[in-house]
Parts: C-alpha cells; sequence; structure tokens
C-alpha cells in the first residue's frame, strides 16, 4: 500500500511508556524549531508532560531493562546462519552505547529539572485551565518576550538532561518496529481477530492502512489476542463500525 496511515497500540506498560515519551520529545522537537513565544509555551509544556512521566517511576530502571533484554536476545541470534554479524555488532554496540549513558546520569532522570524553581512555578499553576497567563506567572511571561535565541539556549539546556533518555527511547522503539515483517489482512465486515503466540509475546501491534480506505482502527485486547474494530469517521455524530471490508498491513512486533 501507498499513502498509508500507521497507527501503533502498546501489549505492554512498557512500550506504552516509551510510546509517550516518543510523542513528547517529537512534539519538543517540531516547537524548538520555531522562534514564536507560543512554540516556546508549547516546548515547555512538553517538557512538563516528560517530567510528569518521569516521576510515576523509574524511567531509567525500565529502560535500561529494555535495552539488556534486547542485548540479550541478539547475542542468542547471533549464531543463527544468515544473520549479518556485521550489523548485529553494530547495533549491539549501539545498546551498550545507550546504557552506559542511561548509567551515567542521576539516580533518577530528569531530577534537576523537577527541582528547578522556574520550572515549578509553571507547574504549580497548569493545573489551572488558563493558570499560566502573564498575571499568573510574571516571570514565566518575562523570559517568553526575551530573543528567540536566549529562549532556544533555555530549552536546549533543560533539554539536554533528557537527551540520553530520548535516544535509548529511539532506539527501542526502532528495534521493536523493524523485528518483524508485516503481513496483508483483510478485515470482514470491518471486525479482524487475532490470536498471538504464547512462546513470543508481542510488544507492539503496527497497522497500516490507505488513506482511500476511509476507516479508523479501534483496537482492544491483551498479550494473548486483539480484536480490531474499522470505525468510519464522523465529525458530527457517533463514529460506526464499517460494514465494508477492509485490507490493511499488520505487523505484531514481537522481538
Amino acid at each position: 500500500m501507498t499513502n498509508q496511515i500507521i497507527y501503533e497500540h502498546p501489549l505492554n506498560e512498557r512500550i506504552r511508556t516509551l510510546l509517550r515519551l516518543e510523542h513528547l520529545f517529537q512534539r519538543i522537537a517540531f516547537h524548538l524549531s520555531q522562534p514564536d513565544a507560543w512554540s516556546s509555551r508549547a516546548a515547555i509544556n512538553g517538557l512538563l508532560d516528560i517530567i510528569s512521566i518521569l516521576t510515576r517511576s523509574d524511567i531509567r530502571s525500565e529502560v535500561t531493562k529494555e535495552l539488556e533484554r534486547y542485548t540479550t536476545n541478539l547475542g542468542k541470534i547471533r549464531s543463527t546462519q544468515g544473520i549479518d554479524i556485521q550489523h548485529l555488532d553494530e547495533i549491539m554496540r549501539n545498546l551498550e552505547a545507550n546504557m552506559e549513558n542511561l548509567h551515567k546520569t542521576s539516580t533518577q532522570v530528569g531530577r534537576d529539572l523537577r527541582e528547578d524553581s522556574f520550572l515549578n512555578s509553571i507547574v504549580q499553576r497548569s493545573s489551572i485551565p488558563g493558570g499560566n497567563c502573564a498575571f499568573d506567572l510574571p516571570h514565566y511571561h518575562y523570559w517568553l518576550q526575551q530573543p528567540p535565541e536566549a529562549r532556544l539556549k533555555d530549552l536546549q539546556n533543560w533539554f539536554c538532561e533528557l537527551e540520553p533518555l530520548q535516544k535509548a527511547t529511539q532506539l527501542l522503539l526502532s528495534l521493536t518496529r523493524d523485528s518483524t515483517r508485516s503481513t496483508n489482512e483483510r478485515a470482514n465486515a470491518g471486525l479482524f481477530k487475532y490470536t498471538l503466540e504464547a512462546q513470543t509475546p508481542a510488544q507492539l501491534v503496527c497497522i497500516g492502512l490507505s488513506m482511500e480506505s476511509r476507516v479508523f482502527p479501534v483496537i482492544s485486547g491483551g498479550k494473548h489476542r486483539f480484536a480490531i474494530r474499522f470505525l468510519e469517521p464522523n465529525m458530527v455524530g457517533k463514529a460506526t463500525q464499517t460494514k465494508r471490508d477492509v485490507e490493511f498491513s499488520l505487523i505484531c512486533c514481537t522481538f
């Protein structure tokens, strides 16, 4: 298929967190390239969202475990006939470099950001609708009026602490997405059911739909099986399951 829209659905909490982090890192990267104050606000919001995720669990430990899991699994297939050893060694070195960079960070990734008084002042007002207005946060308003170069320098300094996590997240999701080839599938009357192999638990489901299909998927299920319902969008009412057969590509990332 050409002109595909890719939909992804995580099948465990670790991948779910990585996908959320990737989304926020991409959002920040986009707004860092824009000079206006509203983009600086959006970049700050993305940064605060990442800080919020980091306060809920030990992300460094979770990501390190995932890096170690990949290193172990790749080591097991090293002697498999037909494996590109040079490419495999390159991936292994990349995994080890990311583990080393994470170990160099403080005990908790983002600890300095969580203790930053300026960012904390914004966090405290962000729970209030419209709470980051100029009259609520004059220091923030002052910062937003500074030249774009000065704001960008501050944003890059804050983001620098998260860079090892961003690179590890990007690597892990890239390896996960590339671990399995896609298959062409058909959903009869907009419904598709799939049972996963118990011996090789899937991490992530990726669905590719043609732009011309005029439907979107809703995925439900867990690590043993899942179902996909394809709904026809309705911008003025409730989306309903299509009665048409839908062709799509499917990847169950199992590595």
